[in-house]
Parts: C-alpha cells; sequence; structure tokens
C-alpha cells in the first residue's frame, strides 16, 4: 500500500465511486491556529483536525512537547472527522507535511492500513477550494495501538550505540548551535543528524524512492539493521519516518523526541557535528 498520493491521484479517487475520507490538518510550529485557514479554503468535504488537540496528548509530566494522544479520545475524534476502517484515508497539510505526516503515522501506528498522504499539501492541489464545512457521518475506526514500532527515551538511547538513530531536526539545532524551543541544544550521544528538508525536494514533493534510499544508506540506513527517528516533538520525525517507508525502510518513532530527552537533566547531550 502506497503511502503518499500525488494531487492528480487524489482528484481521480475522489471523483471515484469510493472516495476516500480527506482530513485537513493544517499546522504550523508556533504559528497560529491552522482552523482559520481552512474555514478560508480546503479540498472540498475535507474534515479539519487539529494537531495541537487530537493529534497530541497534553504536554507535560516529562512526555515532551505532543506526547501520543490517548488511544480512545483519538479513536473519538477520527471517528468525529468520519473515519472508518475500511474506508481509504488521505491527510493534507499546508505543504511542510509534518502535520499530514504525523495524522499518517498515527492512524497507521493505531491499525489503519490505508493511509496516505498527500504529496506537496495543498500546494500541490490546483482545483477548487471549498469554504463549506461538512458535517460527516460518524466513523467506526476504534485505534488498535502499535501497528508501528515506538521507541521510549532508553530504546533511543540504546539504539544510537547499536543501530542507526535518526535526528530530524535542522543541522544548527543538532549541533547545539542554536535552540529555539527546547531548554537546551544538541543531540541525543550517538545520533546522526538527518534534517527533513533534504526529504523533499524545491516543490515541497518526497524525493523518488531511490534518491530517498541513497540518502538514508549514506547515513548507514540500509534495512540490515534497526531505525529509529527522533526530533523535537514527534511531529517532524513522522515525516522522517514516512520517508524511510518510501525508500522501503521500516523506522521506530521516539514520540517524546527531544523535548522529552532533555527535561531529565540526568540524560547525557552531545554538541557539535560529531554524534558522539
Amino acid at each position: 500500500m502506497k503511502s503518499i498520493i500525488t494531487a492528480s491521484e487524489y482528484a481521480g479517487e475522489s471523483a471515484g465511486p469510493r472516495p476516500p475520507v480527506v482530513l485537513d490538518v493544517r499546522w504550523q510550529l508556533g504559528g497560529p491556529n491552522g482552523r482559520t485557514a481552512y474555514e478560508a479554503g480546503h479540498l472540498p468535504g475535507a474534515v479539519y483536525v487539529d494537531l495541537e488537540t487530537e493529534l497530541a496528548g497534553p504536554a507535560g509530566a516529562g512526555g515532551g512537547r505532543h506526547p501520543l494522544p490517548d488511544p480512545e479520545s483519538f479513536g473519538a475524534s477520527m471517528r468525529r472527522a468520519g473515519v472508518f476502517a475500511d474506508r481509504p484515508v488521505v491527510v493534507y497539510d499546508g505543504g511542510q507535511g509534518w502535520a499530514a505526516a504525523r495524522a499518517w503515522w498515527l492512524l497507521r501506528w493505531a491499525g489503519h492500513h490505508d493511509v496516505r498522504v498527500l504529496d506537496g499539501g495543498l500546494a500541490a492541489w490546483d482545483g477548487e477550494l471549498s469554504t463549506e464545512v461538512p458535517a460527516p457521518g460518524e466513523g467506526d475506526f476504534r485505534p488498535k495501538p502499535g501497528e508501528l514500532p515506538v521507541l521510549d527515551a532508553d530504546g533511543a538511547a540504546a539504539l544510537a550505540r547499536t543501530g542507526v538513530l535518526l535526528d530530524a531536526r535542522a543541522g544548527e539545532r543538532y549541533r547545539g548551535e542554536v535552540e529555539p524551543i527546547d531548554r537546551v541544544g544538541g543531540h541525543i550521544p550517538g545520533a546522526l543528524s538527518a534534517p527533513t528538508v533534504e526529504n523533499v525536494g524545491e516543490d515541497g514533493r518526497y524525493l523518488p524512492a531511490a534518491l530517498l534510499a541513497e540518502r538514508f544508506a549514506a547515513l548507514g540506513a540500509t534495512g540490515d539493521g534497526e531505525v529509529g527517528v527522533y526530533c523535537g516533538s514527534g511531529v517532524s520525525g513522522a515525516h522522517e519516518v514516512l520517508a524511510l517507508e518510501i525508500a522501503g525502510l521500516r523506522a521506530a518513532l521516539y514520540p517524546g523526541s527531544w523535548s522529552e530527552w532533555t527535561s531529565d537533566e540526568s540524560r547525557p547531550v552531545a554538541t557539535g557535528p560529531d554524534p558522539r
């Protein structure tokens, strides 16, 4: 099953006999709530889903800025949005791809097997937009967590020593040169810098599978061992997990990521370009 869909493919499916459920998950780190942009214009039939309240649990208690949502609450949000267990789902955001990948990852983790990201997001769509807010019928999707692998802090630390742990944040944050959000800059010792911006081309769409495979192979992710990903709070890291899947590689996500790691001052922090 493909994990991304082009705008032209989506146009064809949405006009077909079994159109996918479409979710608008526009979100920007530190930016305004995406609902305003959604109400100004969205894909026809798209239901808005809020990342902060529906694709994440409450922050705090050492779990990072965007901990995994409670499965029951997540399921209720997805059913409200009209998600059915046996009906395909397409998710999109404004074009950066992080929020859409977070929704894709959560649905896949929770057991939905037919979820795709609109490649390039809303920017790739050249059809008409709608301002009508749909009222979908109640879906029947009920999460069964565990379909995708996850890491906790100890697991991430161990994987950095025994396998490949990729840091999806910007290189300057990995090196500890700047840290605009979390308590301290740097990276988990042993993690390799792999910014999400290198997963996509200038148009914001994912690179072809072969190029992604080359990229990750150069970082040691060849399919011969375990691979894990973290970021700041488990959002852009999902983008990297999706890029790895396109490349044919399975990877675990550390949902708590750097925001959780640095909440405990006893955990080690490495700085500079060297993984160690």
